[in-house]
């Protein structure tokens, strides 16, 4: 009953009687499956304001929907009855400037913990939630608020070493505070941390957590921990981060050679450490230059080689170099799509098919460009450059023609594929599965080809939600065994009304 129910919650050709019936059901004591209807209904926009209000009194609704779209006003939600309501709205900036200091003295520390990862608390606010008594109010202040300068401070000297290193990862921590966390300098010994701590609670689980986490009371698993999260803070000062890339911990020199912004020395010196990690983040880093990308283009670590092809500043010819022997997943590559339209004729005129396939990933190709590739005699080509917009339906069948399920997929997930080829390409003999879920998802599909597309679960969840699918099919989702299936049937807007009225609890 769920999946029905909540499918008709989020119908948007429900009538407005049935719409009072769920918001009566979602708030009703018995209803079972109610917060997750309330959740749904709450995004209605033809809710009236009354519905509304009911729904933000049922407990874990968030009111962002109706204030985004004017329906509410902050004024309508008394934080102290409504806290919860109040908090989503504070965390999307909406809320009112008086909200967070009535919050704070909240007895929930869940309600403070979520508190204090809202943006723009006032400084006396955040000053008190850093000084909650419960740590994980504090270390979501540290990780997830936007602290004032002061209070950042505060953090970074807080006694708890766990609370240092949450505010080491909080990118809208002042960059000074960031490099006293990474160097230590200017700031007092924590202490305590989750390894030696008081609180039996807190200190079972830090092994599993933090893996080989120890203490001999200078924490220092916990001080290590911080100065990569430091370390891998774009906030940090780049001078800072500089200084380690000859640390003896690979922990510290692996974030050192994945920052941005560094000399092109402390690269250099990075290109010949030993430790793999340390070479996949140079290799992933968009800021090393060109020297560094040939030497580490002359290696053989398959991770280095998958990060470098995906360089945004790797020269063509390297590029060309590594088409064979790097995975390139499926997106175009930055390089490639920052290729100049003179670049991207030479890439397309390679005589290596890899280079081929891999512009012919672009979708803003020239259309004789787009067309040269679409009649590559290599099949992995074609299939890289069948679903680019604008080679028609004639071109289409020719490419199915010649390479046959090595293209079929992506000739039918192409947007100008017509409906009479998409019922062609569901009937193929074996089915191709990836053919069934991209027709199941496509504008141009007919009911028969969406009929096609059932034997397949993942394609049935789609086909129930596509416009073009037959009345008579629809229902029958109704009773599917999948619960996904039967949401979206039961959210489809040409659901018969009699249907609808039938489902409703």
């Amino acid at each position: 009953m769920s999946h029905l129910v909540q499918g008709l919650a989020a119908n948007p050709a429900l009538p407005p009687p049935f719409v009072a019936r769920l918001v009566a059901h979602a708030v009703g004591k018995d209803a079972e499956e109610g917060d997750w209807v309330a959740s749904v209904l709450i995004d209605r926009t033809d809710l009236s304001r009354e519905q509304a209000l009911t729904l933000v009194a049922h407990e874990g609704v968030r009111a962002v929907g109706p204030v985004r779209r004017g329906l509410l006003r902050a004024d309508d939600i008394d934080p102290r009855a409504r806290p919860d309501a109040a908090l989503a709205l504070l965390d999307e900036g909406l809320g009112l400037p008086h909200w967070p200091g009535l919050l704070v003295t909240d007895p929930d520390p869940g309600r403070r913990d979520k508190l204090a990862s809202c943006p723009g608390l006032p400084p006396e606010v955040a000053a008190r939630l850093a000084a909650d008594h419960q740590l994980d109010v504090v270390t979501s202040l540290a990780a997830y608020g936007t602290p004032d300068p002061a209070t950042a401070a505060l953090l970074a000297a807080h006694p708890h070493a766990e609370v240092r290193l949450f505010t080491a990862f909080n990118e809208a921590v002042p960059p000074a505070v960031l490099s006293a966390l990474l160097t230590g300098e200017g700031l007092p010994p924590a202490a305590e941390c989750t390894v030696c701590e008081k609180d039996p609670e807190l200190r079972w689980y830090a092994p599993y957590v933090r893996g080989g986490a120890d203490c001999d009371g200078s924490h220092r698993s916990t001080v290590q921990a911080t100065r990569r999260a430091a370390l891998e803070n774009p906030s940090t000062p780049a001078g800072d981060v500089a200084r380690f890339a000859g640390d003896p911990s690979m922990l510290l020199r692996e974030p050192v050679a994945a920052r941005a912004g560094l000399p092109d020395a402390v690269y250099a010196g990075l290109a010949r450490d030993p430790v793999p990690g340390v070479l996949w983040a140079l290799a992933g880093n968009p800021g090393t230059g060109e020297a560094v990308i040939r030497e580490l283009a002359a290696g053989r670590d398959p991770e280095v080689l998958a990060r470098l092809i995906r360089h945004p500043r790797l020269p063509l010819d390297v590029l060309a170099g590594l088409a064979a022997r790097a995975r390139a997943g499926r997106e175009t590559l930055p390089r490639i799509a920052a290729a100049t339209e003179a670049e991207v004729d030479e890439l397309a005129a390679s005589p290596e098919a890899g280079v081929r396939a891999l512009v012919a990933r672009r979708r803003d190709l020239p259309p004789a460009v787009r067309d040269a590739l679409a009649a590559d005699p290599d099949a992995k080509v074609v299939k890289a450059v069948a679903s680019h917009p604008g080679l028609g339906e004639h071109r289409l069948r020719a490419m199915a023609a010649r390479h046959g399920v090595h293209v079929l997929a992506q000739v039918a997930a192409n947007p100008d594929a017509p409906g009479a080829l998409l019922e062609e390409l569901v009937r193929h003999d074996p089915p191709v599965l990836g053919v069934l879920r991209a027709v199941a998802r496509h504008p141009n599909a007919t009911g028969p080809a969406l009929l096609g597309c059932l034997a397949d679960v993942k394609s049935r969840r789609h086909v129930a939600a596509h416009p073009a699918l037959p009345a008579r099919e629809l229902i029958r989702l109704l009773d599917d065994p999948d619960g996904q299936v039967v949401e979206a049937a039961a959210a489809h807007p040409a659901l018969p009304l009699a249907v609808m009225r039938e489902s409703m609890p």
